[in-house]
């Protein structure tokens, strides 16, 4: 059995990454818990993933107008990049402020997004939210390019509050109205269309002549406020603390009910989104500061298995402990297929609300594809990830049902499997050759329940 620090820094690299393999684990197990965190917040340190092989090999995945390219891409990311918090920091802010390609499909636009989730994800809320409100995917998809000085569209600045920022019941109508107006003129320029010249951005544009630079009362405070004026007041609002810091619970400490709910029903953990709310006050909005506590704080590492892997967390975490995207392959031409028949087709989310999390991405037909996706990239004997595990069973004689059972699980988690579990497992835990009854023994683990939770 996996001792409690193994188990420790494994929960820490599920939740800030995919999941770690065990000599991952163990290159790790020397360090101090907090340095490890540190090297998270501080991707910087740290070289990029690559796409020089992605690009000569497989020219098909670097097609600038296919989600499903850009889909494959991100989970090798995932699944390769040293990288983990800066990618998982990307996926928690695309559920945020889940943006649709099937709106503007242009999808060289929702890939800068994602990219621009990247390089804000950990920095001040203040800038993250001004790059999110300059970026074209966004204002198209929430129609701020409609919105000028003499006819005002609210639909951003009524989603800027109600779903990306503050939540529902901490505003007015009053206050939309007004955001709506400080963001009148900030739009875009129509990029030149992609056939038959190629992919070219979308550039923010801020046209001066057409927004409404009179006077606007907006949260209690009153001047001629323009789009950044709104934001700077926004992150100052404790309200906004606790709705950023709930949102970061949920995605990375324990499933908490629907967002829809938040507003009616209190956190499961009220002290720990005080803890977080109050360093996101003090630290005036610094998402790294904030992220620090939550990944030090003991409410964070007694969460283990305590949330429900989301589609695009279970393929990259099943794919990191398989190895079968070590390097790029055809396979990741079907990842956006796979996620989306689990029920998560990233950069493609069904609405501006996103995904419903925890136990609403279980259902029959979703739990199927996930056992089926899981089963067919472990249950191969020379799969990479296979062979290390069957490697670190054996010293020349066959492990045990025991032993094989008990290998197994330390592997995939290590996961704390019930009695019920283990007893099915024991069962198929049967005679044979080596190799092929540990491929055996992970396809029974990753089917199980508990593989579904992070």
């Amino acid at each position: 059995m996996a001792d409690e620090r193994t188990a420790l820094l494994a929960h820490l690299m599920r939740r800030a990454g995919v999941g770690a393999t065990q000599d991952e684990l163990a290159a790790l197990a020397d360090r101090p818990y907090e340095e490890v965190v540190e090297d998270l917040l501080h991707p910087e340190r740290f070289a990029e993933v690559s796409d020089d092989v992605l690009f000569r090999y497989y020219p098909q995945m670097t097609a600038p107008d296919t989600t499903g390219a850009s889909a494959g891409r991100w989970v090798y990311r995932m699944v390769n990049t040293q990288r983990p918090l800066e990618e998982k920091m990307a996926l928690f802010w695309h559920h945020v402020f889940a943006t649709g390609w099937f709106k503007g499909e242009h999808m060289l636009s929702m890939a800068d997004q994602i990219q621009s989730f990247r390089r804000h994800g950990l920095g001040k809320m203040r800038d993250l939210l001004v790059a999110l409100s300059r970026d074209p995917a966004m204002i198209y998809w929430l129609d701020n390019c409609e919105n000028h000085h003499d006819n005002p569209n609210e639909n951003y600045g009524r989603e800027l509050l109600e779903l990306f920022s503050m939540g529902i019941g901490a505003y007015d109508e009053t206050d939309v109205k007004m955001a709506g107006r400080a963001f009148t003129g900030w739009t875009f320029e129509q990029p030149i269309p992609l056939y038959p010249h190629g992919a070219y951005p979308a550039r923010f544009v801020y046209r001066p002549e057409d927004h409404d630079d009179s006077e606007k009362t907006f949260l209690g405070e009153t001047g001629p406020f323009n789009g950044e004026d709104v934001i700077d007041i926004i992150v100052r609002q404790e309200a906004t603390a606790r709705f950023i810091s709930r949102h970061l619970y949920n995605f990375f400490v324990a499933d908490e009910p629907q967002v829809a709910a938040w507003s009616v029903q209190e956190p499961n953990d009220p002290e720990a989104i005080e803890t977080l709310a109050t360093v996101f006050l003090e630290r005036e909005g610094d998402l790294r500061a904030v992220m620090r506590t939550l990944l030090n704080s003991d409410f964070f590492k007694q969460a283990r298995f305590a949330k429900v892997k989301s589609p695009a967390e279970f393929v990259a975490g099943v794919l990191k402990f398989s190895g079968t995207l070590g390097d790029p392959t055809p396979l990741m031409g079907t990842l956006q297929g796979a996620m989306g028949a689990m029920g998560q087709k990233l950069m493609d989310p069904p609405s501006v609300e996103g995904w419903h999390t925890g136990k609403e991405w279980i259902d029959g037909g979703t739990l199927m594809e996930r056992v089926n996706f899981a089963v067919e990239q472990v249950g191969d004997p020379e799969a990479p990830g296979t062979r290390a595990v069957a490697a670190r069973l054996t010293n020349g004689d066959a492990p045990s049902a025991e032993a094989l059972v008990e290998g197994c699980l330390e592997a995939a988690g290590p996961l704390e499997a019930s009695a019920e579990t283990r007893e099915t497992l024991l069962a198929g835990a049967g005679a044979g050759e080596h190799a092929e009854r540990v491929a055996r023994m992970l396809t029974l683990v990753v089917a199980a329940p508990e593989y579904q939770f992070a």
